[in-house]
C-alpha cells in the first residue's frame, strides 16, 4: 500500500491529466473546480465531456481516446455510474493513475471501478480531491482533507 500523500504527489507529477465530468457551466461542478485550479497552476490538463466541444474556453474531448497525445492520469469527476466505463477506457489506453473525486457526498466513487482499476495495476485514489495535496492545495482544501480523512472520505493509503 502507498500512503495518500505519496500517491497524490505521484499523481500530480504524472504529466498530462484529463479531468472527466467537466461541465459547460463553469463553477457548477467539482470537476470544473479541479480543472480550473490545475490549469491556473500550470498543470497540463485536458477537459473531457462527451457533450461539449469547449469547456471554460478550452477544447474539450468526448473521450480519453480522443485526446491527442493521450494522458498519463485521469481525475474521474463524473457520476459514479459512469466511473467504470472511464476505468475500462483508461486500462485500454495504458493510463496508470486514476483519482476518483469525492467531496462530502459519494462523488465519483464506484467500488467496482476501483477494484477493476487496481486489478489491472492502476494506482486508484478512491476519494478526496487532488486540490487537497501538494502545490495544487489551498487552505480550504487542506482543512477539508484533514476532516475528510477522519471520516474516511479521503483514504489514508491506496
Amino acid at each position: 500500500m502507498t500512503g495518500i500523500k505519496e500517491a497524490a504527489d505521484e499523481f500530480l507529477a504524472a504529466g498530462r491529466i484529463a479531468v472527466t465530468g467537466v461541465s459547460r457551466t463553469p463553477g457548477s461542478h467539482g470537476a470544473n473546480v479541479v480543472y480550473t485550479r490545475l490549469r491556473e497552476l500550470g498543470y497540463d490538463v485536458v477537459p473531457v465531456n462527451p457533450h461539449a466541444d469547449e469547456v471554460e474556453g478550452d477544447r474539450a474531448y468526448p473521450t480519453l481516446s480522443d485526446v491527442p497525445g493521450g494522458v498519463a492520469a485521469v481525475v474521474v469527476g463524473t457520476r459514479p455510474d459512469r466511473a467504470l466505463a472511464t476505468v475500462e477506457e483508461a486500462i485500454g489506453l495504458g493510463v496508470s493513475k486514476l483519482w476518483m473525486h469525492r467531496s462530502v457526498d459519494k462523488g465519483s466513487l464506484d467500488p467496482e471501478a476501483v477494484r477493476l482499476g487496481r486489478a489491472h495495476g492502476l494506482t486508484v485514489i478512491d476519494g478526496g480531491c487532488p486540490l487537497m495535496f501538494g502545490a495544487a492545495s489551498d487552505r480550504p482544501h487542506r482543512v477539508m482533507c484533514r476532516l475528510m480523512t477522519l471520516t474516511g472520505r479521503v483514504p489514508r493509503t491506496v
